[in-house]
């Protein structure tokens, strides 16, 4: 999974001069990064046993695990912008009471449906607490440090979100094992208030204005009601009918919404997303393998789900299979700099791609026994770490290096902005596959005359569901691949337009 990055500070930023970043905001910094990858996206795995407490329908939950990933991804490029036109550390600041409160909301949700309403708000606000967050910070990184000193800053940060995101569902694992999911929020409060401690008294940082600011509040409404009203028809589609009037009215709202946002944003000067970004070629084949590669981690939600599920698996058991996954991509993200210096983007994306594809295609022999199934499990993971450790550098240098200095700011919110949407939009329809199919008692009946399933016959429908949707995640691995090489030149160099 990605981390999302802010604008560039420019030429033309007002802040204290005199101000050197030090390791104390530099660790309240991560910690808030890390509330995010560590904190919040435990839900992947904690899953089952947050639906189980608070009586939720799959679809709901799976609305409510995917709304985190799907409001940062909205919001992300709006608040990076806000940011820097009226300061860094009061967006940053910001971030951190809006991860308070949205940890708050889901720690303390009660079963029924007062619950699943202010887990559903609690999800969308530490969604916007990402948002606030992450590109605020990364900002003030580059802000505040210079040199070998702001190398190191930008390391340490990104281990903060990759191996956050690593970590999140063996931690997540282990705190719902032995003191409850809902400690994971509280512990998550504590952590944001030591971070709004440690950064307290730096000096603010943002853009010396040139003119009058324009917020494009009709281009972030459209996108809004478009992306939310499409989360909401695959989450919930196969529950309430693909023919019923609300999900036919839903696929209506998302066509409309999604017209009037483009219709909105060309040529708009005062636009959230630069689409003129998309005439060049690399970027936007980085930006789409981007958004795919991460939309593979809904085979994480699959994958532990049905461990759990169907395996009679405990979080805690279910997270150390993801151990592999935490070493390899924080041990090997350095390595996909190397490859990127060597070859260029364009092999370690492919070799990264090809790698997570031969990871989830083990995950998906779901018909072997689940002593087998939890070895090729952690292998599994362990690969699917060192795919995205290969692909994360190179795509993002093929997306950024070939842009003029004036639009590097906005790739970079929008490049991020699709890690985002794709964590979301993969949690989302991969979750929605599993439910709608394991519900079913008969389940995916061609499968059986295709494929032994070795052991316990009670649970063939949760089996079945997994291998398609498991099945989904590495058709969207083919199809980056494809964007991949249709997209991205040959070569060392990505030149710039």
């Amino acid at each position: 999974m990605s981390a999302a990055a802010g604008t560039v500070p420019a030429a033309g930023d007002m802040q204290s001069g005199g101000f050197v970043g030090n390791d104390r905001l530099l660790l309240g910094m991560i910690l808030g990064v890390v509330t995010f990858w560590l904190f919040a996206q435990s839900t992947l795995n904690i899953a089952p046993d947050m639906q189980r407490d608070l009586g939720m329908a799959a679809g709901t939950m799976n609305s409510a695990v995917a709304m985190a990933a799907l409001f940062s991804g909205i919001f992300i490029v709006v608040m990076g912008g806000l940011a820097d036109r009226f300061g860094r550390m009061r967006v940053l600041v910001i971030g951190f009471w809006l991860s308070i409160v949205g940890s708050l909301l889901v720690g303390l949700a009660p079963a029924g449906g007062v619950g699943s309403g202010m887990l559903l708000l609690g999800r969308a606000v530490q969604g916007l607490s990402a948002a606030c967050i992450m590109p605020a910070s990364l900002a003030l990184v580059k802000a505040y440090w210079d040199g070998a000193g702001r190398q190191r800053a930008v390391s340490m940060w990104s281990i903060g979100s990759w191996g956050g995101a690593g970590l999140g569902s063996l931690f997540g694992g282990l705190m719902a094992q032995s003191l409850g999911w809902r400690w994971i929020f509280f512990l998550s409060v504590a952590v944001s208030l030591l971070g709004l401690w440690l950064i307290r008294g730096t000096p603010e940082s943002k853009v010396q204005a040139s003119g009058p600011y324009r917020f494009d509040l009709p281009g972030v409404l459209a996108f809004m009601v478009a992306m939310v009203a499409l989360q909401v028809l695959v989450t919930q589609g196969g529950e309430w009918g693909w023919t019923s009037p609300t999900v036919l009215g839903l696929m209506v709202l998302t066509v409309v919404a999604a017209v009037a946002f483009f219709r909105i944003e060309t040529d708009n000067p005062h636009g959230f997303v630069d689409l003129g970004l998309f005439g060049n070629r690399t970027y936007t084949g980085a930006t789409i393998s981007n958004f795919l590669i991460n939309a593979t981690v809904g085979m994480q939600l699959v994958s532990l789900m049905l461990v759990q599920m169907g395996g009679n698996m405990t979080a805690q058991q279910a997270g150390m299979l993801t151990l592999g996954y935490a070493i390899t991509i924080i041990a090997f993200i350095r390595v996909g700099e190397k490859l990127l210096q060597i070859f260029g983007p364009r092999k370690p994306m492919i070799w990264g791609c090809l790698i997570t594809g031969v990871a989830i295609a083990l995950l998906m022999g779901t018909h072997l026994l689940i002593d087998a199934y939890r070895i090729v499990a952690m292998v599994a993971y362990a690969l699917f770490g060192l795919g995205l450790a290969f692909y994360a550098t190179p795509s993002t240098d093929a997306a950024l290096a070939n842009l003029p200095m004036a639009q590097s700011g906005s790739g970079a919110g929008i490049y991020k902005m699709a890690s985002s949407l794709g964590a979301a939009m993969g949690v989302a329809i991969s979750g929605a596959i599993f439910a709608t199919l394991g519900a079913d008692d008969f389940g995916v009946r061609w499968l059986e005359g295709v494929i032994t399933f070795a052991g316990r016959q009670d649970n063939l429908a949760l089996r079945e569901a997994a291998m398609v949707a498991l099945g989904f995640n590495l058709f969207m691995v083919l199809v980056a691949i494809g964007s991949i090489m249709l997209t991205i030149p040959k070569g060392k160099a990505v030149q710039t337009r």
